[in-house]
C-alpha cells in the first residue's frame, strides 16, 4: 500500500498544474480531475485572454480538461480559505494580491456565479474569494 497524497482542493491542484506548465513553457496542459468550479475559473481566464481554447474530456469519472496555453499567465493561484469579500474590500484585496491596478484579476464566487472582481464590482455584489491570476 504505497502512501498517496490526498487532494485537498481540486481547484488548487489545477491552478498549480497550470502554473507549472506555463513556467515550463508548455503549449498544452492536461488537468484532472475536472470540476465545475475549475471550468468556470478557466472561462474567466479565457475571457480575458490568458489561456487559449480548452476542451473537457469526459472519461466517465471526474473528467479531464485539456488547455491550450498562450504564455500569458505569470501566476495563478488559489486563496484558501475562501474569505468573504465585501464590495468595499475588493480594492484592498486587489492591491494585496495583484502586481498593479492595470492588469490581473481576482476570481470570486458570488450569488450571481463565478466571476472576476471587476464584473462583481459592475454588478455591485460581494462574495467569496476563489483565487487570482495575472
Amino acid at each position: 500500500q504505497p502512501a498517496t497524497m490526498v487532494r485537498m482542493s481540486v481547484l488548487a491542484d489545477a491552478l498549480k498544474t497550470l502554473n507549472n506548465a506555463e513556467k515550463a513553457g508548455k503549449r498544452q496542459v492536461l488537468i484532472r480531475p475536472c470540476s465545475k468550479v475549475i471550468v468556470k475559473y478557466l472561462q474567466v481566464m479565457q475571457k480575458h485572454g490568458y489561456i487559449g481554447e480548452f476542451e473537457i474530456v469526459d472519461d466517465h469519472r471526474s473528467g479531464k480538461v485539456v488547455i491550450d496555453l498562450i504564455g500569458r499567465i505569470n501566476k495563478c493561484g488559489v486563496i484558501s480559505p475562501r474569505f468573504d469579500l465585501k464590495l468595499g474590500q475588493i480594492e484592498q484585496w486587489t492591491s494585496n494580491l495583484l502586481p498593479s491596478r492595470q492588469f490581473g484579476y481576482i476570481v470570486m464566487t458570488t450569488s450571481l456565479g463565478i466571476m472576476d472582481h471587476e464584473e462583481a464590482r459592475r454588478k455591485s455584489t460581494g462574495g467569496k474569494i476563489l483565487g487570482f491570476f495575472y
